[in-house]
């Protein structure tokens, strides 16, 4: 798996509520370039955005 599937599937289902947890994350699996990789503009606006939901889907679910 690449380093970017690896951080959307992290930002889907890893618990990761900041793409800098992504990023710690990934650093500590070993994935290389993991600043380069997650460095532009869109895909941090990406990878927030599915935190972001996932977070309120199971605030939802909690409630």
């Amino acid at each position: 798996m690449s380093t970017v599937e690896r951080a959307y599937e992290l930002a889907r289902f890893g618990g990761c509520c900041t793409v800098d947890d992504i990023r710690r994350m990934l650093t500590a699996e070993r994935y290389a370039s993991v600043q380069a990789h997650l460095s532009g503009p869109s895909i941090r606006r990406d990878l927030l955005a599915l935190c972001k939901a996932v977070r309120a889907a199971s605030d939802l679910d909690a409630a």
